[in-house]
């Protein structure tokens, strides 16, 4: 999995007044857990633009001064109006302690029910899974080259040894469903074939 550095700071204060003042220039007050004890830094908030405004999953390397952390974003709160980030909190990542991730499905291959007039519809766009920071992977490919309209893909058809799914068997990934379209077509046309078997009876008492 792909890692991203954060420059930050430890921070001596962590009260109200403390936490306003870094807001007001520009930085976010964090807190890393998972080691001994909480650590709370803080950073620029354009240094998480790339950790935050993506659909992809990353691991981060905290730097502070002369000490570095590898780790996890584990929860982020926005501001209400501004959408500014107000908080992160991070998890402290071992190479030997397994720890859970939501990673981005990547659909791989044509559906031939797609090919023939249906609609791929992405149930799941991430999954979460548990593995040591080692094995972590960047996407889940979700095959769809087998998938006829009606079929669906579950989470267990696109597993690995190397993680664990976090979510029930039945979980449905993806499904190739019938289109509006096609579904509207099929409706008139039994409703025509409807109306034509009711009117074929009339004509033939009227003869």
């Amino acid at each position: 999995m792909k890692s991203i550095t954060i420059e930050g700071s430890k921070r001596e204060s962590v009260g109200k007044a403390a936490t306003k003042a870094l807001r007001n220039a520009g930085k976010v007050p964090c807190v890393l857990y998972g080691g001994d004890k909480p650590i709370h830094f803080s950073a620029d908030e354009i240094a998480f633009k790339d950790l935050v405004y993506t659909p992809n999953a990353h691991t981060v390397k905290i730097s502070l001064g002369g000490e570095s952390h590898d780790a996890i974003m584990q929860d982020i709160q926005f501001h209400p109006v501004s959408d500014s980030i107000l908080h992160i909190d991070f998890y402290q990542l071992f190479e030997d302690k397994e720890v859970s991730i939501e990673v981005p499905v990547r659909k791989v291959g044509n559906s031939p029910g797609v090919i023939a007039g249906g609609v791929l519809r992405m149930t799941k766009r991430k999954l979460k899974v548990k593995a040591v920071p080692s094995k972590l992977p960047d996407f889940i490919d979700a095959d769809v080259s087998k998938l006829e309209i009606g079929n669906k893909l579950y989470v267990t058809e696109v597993g690995s040894d190397d993680y664990k799914i976090m979510h029930p068997d039945n979980t449905v990934v993806c499904q190739v469903r019938v289109s509006r379209a096609a579904m509207k077509a099929a409706q008139d046309a039994a409703k025509e074939a409807k109306a034509a078997g009711k009117a074929a009876p009339a004509e033939e008492a009227a003869e």
